[in-house]
């Protein structure tokens, strides 16, 4: 199936599994699918099965989302529990479409869970209490981290043995999948074009049926360490493996050492949430020389989640790294946010610098990346699909690069084989019902799921346009700031958060096109903390940020210290000119 047809499936308000092979443009539909239903004025509730997944698309865990949190079971009193706490219970009551991100590791028994809890918040029988259900995933990645008693019976409501064996792990499993009934969109498309070869044996993978020369193109791309890998992204199934060589490779390093700190705002719960799911540390420490990994995508198609690099230095205005990346490009890597929002409000956010370092990462978290190459270890690796995980994170075959290789790295799930082959059929067929109906019967069908979703029918600005240039959100911060307002209040407007309306600022004063009355006007009301902070510039001096931080104790914020900069600047340009 293409996307433009998922696209119109989606639109119609069926309950859909979208899935697919990595580099089909999953993510992107559903991008797209979010710009088009927030283009008619509704807000869908966006979630994942995991906190990286869920940072990764600014949404929240289902676990968070519907109120189980960390269960692994649920009692009618749970669910009177759920129902009375007025924020989940809002939240569920007021979502219209609901999306899952990464099904796939998302087990039988928390699906059914989060079935229940929508019947008994929304007081409905239907299957997720009338929610449209949006799966997104593939079952060919990690399967979920199932306890031992996961398939045992669970208290009262039976998640249990109705999920059937051990097999049942999968949502798909579920009963609750089975009454759902979701309509298979299985994309066809493939945007990765560099490497047909490879294409056509990740393609085998899937489908158990790797031929020898196949393995024999995987085993050619055995290696043994040289100085030729040493800027390459290590991959290893377990995480003592990841650290020791990341400490150990850091330390080698000579010269000084930068320390970025990740600042917070909102919800204590869904900021530690945000953070566990963050790929950036909380404390980054990194050096001229340190081999890094961007973690989050560019709006500016700068730079991917996965994209590798080198630390060459530092900027001297505000101390942000400058990395070259493989490709002999320099970025400097400004601080991004992730954040988690419901209904256009932002309830929590982070801000850090979106590196990590990067001589190796853990084949879990390098779910849901693109690398251009990778050194990885799969001699020892001891789960269905993490081979065929690990590998389908490089691009081309050239970039990948085998350390070891057991069987098991081969194989994928043997019932997700069987269900694979399920999923294609009921796609095709699914397809050929589209293609059965005529356009204006399509289009009704679209218009009535936007009226029984409260939603507009004439879509507002350009639906399509999912993340605006950088140029245009620049522009936009500097019409308010122009118009007076402050930096809190511009935020609020544009719901984004401080650090990142701080962030425009530095760059609009750098280019010229902030004046100094425009940066006086943004800091009303904080004359004199701003005063104190120019103070200890003056002793400090007012590159690097820390020392100022760590002046004040933590007392004073690292974006007020940043707007104090801009002002300071100003004023040391201007006794410099008039002496």
């Amino acid at each position: 199936m293409t996307q433009n047809e998922a696209l119109e499936v989606l639109k119609t308000g069926a309950n859909v599994f979208l899935t697919g092979e990595p580099g089909s443009g999953k993510t992107y539909l559903v991008n797209q699918y979010v710009a088009w239903l927030r283009g008619h004025g509704i807000a869908p509730a966006i979630t994942a099965s995991t906190g990286i997944a869920a940072t990764h698309i600014g949404g929240m865990t289902i676990h968070s989302w519907s109120g189980i949190g960390i269960k692994t079971e649920l009692t009618q009193q749970d669910l009177r529990r759920i129902k009375d706490n007025r924020r989940a219970a809002k939240r569920i009551i007021n979502a219209h479409v609901l999306i899952i991100d990464e099904i796939s590791m998302l087990s039988a028994r928390t699906f059914a869970m989060v079935d229940a809890v929508c019947h008994s918040v929304r007081g409905s029988q239907k299957p997720f209490g009338e929610l449209q259900v949006i799966l997104v995933g593939d079952f060919f990645q990690l399967p979920p981290v199932v306890r031992r008693d996961d398939n045992e019976p669970g208290a009262q409501l039976g998640f249990g043995n109705e999920l059937g064996n051990a097999n049942a792990q999968f949502a798909y499993a579920s009963p609750a999948w089975t009454t759902l009934d979701p309509t298979v969109c299985y994309l066809s498309e493939q945007h990765r074009q560099e490497d047909t070869v490879f294409l056509e044996i990740l393609s085998a993978f899937r489908a158990g049926v790797l031929s020898e020369s196949h393995v024999k193109h995987l085993s050619e791309r055995r290696v043994q360490i040289t100085p030729e890998h040493e800027g390459v992204t290590k991959l290893f199934p377990h995480n003592t493996d990841v650290h020791r060589l990341n400490e150990r490779e850091l330390a080698k390093l000579s010269g000084e050492t930068h320390v970025f700190t990740m600042e917070s705002r909102g919800n204590p719960k869904l900021v530690e949430q945000l953070k566990r799911g963050c790929l950036s540390p909380e404390t980054l420490e990194l050096k001229v020389g340190a081999k890094v990994m961007f973690t989050r995508n560019s709006i500016e198609g700068k730079f991917v989640n996965g994209t590798t690099g080198t630390v060459t230095g530092f900027e001297e205005h505000n101390s942000f790294p400058i990395v070259e990346t493989r490709a002999g490009k320099r970025i400097v890597a400004e601080p991004a946010d992730w954040s988690i929002e419901h209904e256009l409000r932002i309830l929590a956010s982070i801000t850090q610098v979106p590196l990590r370092l990067a001589w190796a990462i853990t084949v879990h978290k390098s779910q849901g990346m693109s690398l251009d190459a990778a050194v990885i270890d799969l001699a020892q690796a001891f789960e269905y699909g993490q081979g065929y995980v690990a590998i389908s994170r490089v691009r081309t075959l050239a970039g990948l690069y085998l350390l070891g290789l057991n069987d098991r790295a081969l194989e994928v799930h043997p019932d997700i084989l069987a269900k694979d082959a399920e999923f294609r059929t009921q796609s095709a067929e699914a397809m050929k019902k589209i293609h059965g109906m005529d356009v204006h019967e399509i289009n009704r069908a679209q218009e009535k799921f936007i009226e029984d979703c409260g939603g507009n029918i004439e879509a507002s600005n350009a639906p399509y346009t999912v993340v605006p240039s950088r140029q245009s959100t620049y522009a936009e911060t500097l019409a308010l700031a122009k118009s007076g307002k402050t930096v809190k209040e511009i935020a609020a407007v544009r719901t984004l958060t401080e650090g990142t309306v701080v962030s425009h600022l530095e760059k609009l004063r750098l280019r010229g096109e902030l004046s100094s009355d425009d940066i006086v006007n943004l800091i009303t009301g904080q004359e004199a903390v701003i005063k104190e902070i120019h103070v200890a510039m003056k002793f400090l001096g007012a590159g690097p940020m820390k020392p100022i931080f760590e002046h004040f104790e933590g007392r004073i914020s690292y974006d007020l210290i940043r707007l104090a900069r801009l002002l300071f600047d100003k004023n040391s340009q201007h006794k410099s000119q008039n002496p």
